[in-house]
């Protein structure tokens, strides 16, 4: 199973692995649920076993099956198939996340091996920008090249990393392009889902939630301003999530039981996405707002990071509003890590970072700048201010 964001490139990922099958030998079927021609042979398994086996005979294959969200209780139908250990191996995509539309995910326990395709890292932004000449070795380039990171970093975070954006030069292009990402999400995802005639209300909630990135969000205080139900606004968030355009971050506490009773904050998965709905996507961007921006852009690098790690991410706010932006926690140790979005001079440590360091005593604490590079200590502490491009190597953690 390959989830993702809508147009992130898994159908182009799905079409490299069936050329490299059939480069092979083998024998390949691809469907697509979004095609009303391939959408019949999906109307009971029956249909769709007829199909395979008239391509196939009576040899093994691969089917690829793009789009699969568009399947009703699709993890019951894949599995009743799967089930009947037929010589066929499935590959199959969707833009939601496998729990969207019903239990998929128990359905098909055992059955299945999910990869998540996320838009363009910043590091593989970098590598095509740069004609992969640096890759593997990006931070020797960073710190000879500091100026051109620099230029990198602002070019992606006004544009984001959705594949199609990155490939046109066209700046106004680039505009036509993230405008039909966004409205064929709306009309193609959220309007089918949400069963919606008219989707301006949660369009509202998402440009609501663009333009408080990093921050507290309170769901009466958005219910009473989109003038939706509060499980309505719940709902849509969740729907928005499973749909990998925002991820959810909940606050570090030592007492689980405070932290699940705890506002959320909300970061989105592609920045250019979060840019759009606020008319910022290719426009020089206001100082103001590069600071979530930054914040954005850092969670993205730390949730690729850990996406296959038992460590868990987390923020930590106090009740007089002391906060940290990130905390890791990896079960037996914390990495609190603060964000600035300045060339700094000097090592900064202010009294929230000091205040968790002094509170949970963790082995290290880092500060991500855009240039400085020192490292100090409060306490047993070691605190390492590092530029962020160094968060992309694997041994600073």
């Amino acid at each position: 199973m390959i989830i993702g964001p809508r147009q992130a490139g898994k159908t182009t990922l799905m079409n490299f692995l069936r050329e490299h099958l059939d480069r092979q030998g083998q024998d390949t079927l691809f469907l697509n649920l979004d095609t009303e021609m391939d959408s019949q042979y999906f109307l009971s398994q029956q249909h769709l076993i007829d199909k395979i086996k008239l391509e196939f005979e009576d040899k093994r294959g691969y089917v690829f099956i793009d789009e699969i969200q568009r399947k009703e209780n699709a993890g019951i139908f894949l599995k009743g198939i799967y089930d009947l250990n037929l010589p066929y191996k499935f590959i199959v995509s969707g833009s939601g996340s496998l729990e969207l539309k019903e239990k998929i995910h128990e359905s098909l326990v055992g059955r299945k091996r999910v990869f998540e395709l996320n838009t363009v890292s910043f590091e593989e932004f970098v590598d095509f920008k740069t004609d992969y000449r640096y890759e593997d070795r990006l931070d020797e380039f960073f710190n000879v090249e500091s100026e051109k990171a620099l230029g990198f970093q602002a070019e992606y975070m006004n544009f984001g990393g959705y594949p199609k954006i990155v490939l046109e030069e066209n700046p106004e292009e680039k505009i036509k392009i993230i405008d039909e990402i966004f409205h064929s999400y709306l009309e193609k995802d959220i309007s089918y889902l949400l069963r919606l005639e008219k989707i301006e209300s949660f369009k509202s909630l998402i440009k609501i939630i663009a333009s408080q990135v990093g921050q507290l969000v309170n769901h009466s205080e958005l219910s009473s301003t989109v003038g939706l139900a509060l499980q309505t606004i719940k709902n849509y968030l969740w729907y928005a999530e499973k749909t990998f355009v925002i991820g959810r971050l909940t606050p570090y506490f030592s007492n689980i039981r405070k932290e699940i009773t705890k506002s959320p904050i909300y970061y989105f998965y592609d920045i250019g996405l979060r840019n759009y709905p606020l008319g910022l996507f290719g426009r020089p961007l206001n100082p103001n707002d590069l600071g979530q921006i930054f914040e954005n852009f850092v969670y993205n690098i730390l949730k690729e990071k850990y996406r296959y790690n038992a460590a868990s991410l987390h923020f930590w706010r106090t009740k007089d509003r002391a906060e940290v932006d990130f905390v890791i926690d990896s079960g037996n140790s914390l990495l609190p890590i603060e964000v600035k979005y300045k060339k700094m001079k000097q090592v900064e440590i202010k009294r929230p970072l000091r205040n968790f360091i002094e509170m949970y005593k963790p082995e290290k604490a880092f500060i991500v700048n855009l240039s400085l590079e020192e490292t100090t200590a409060v306490g047993k502490t070691e605190v390492i201010t590092m530029p962020f491009w160094k968060l992309l190597a694997e041994d600073n953690f």
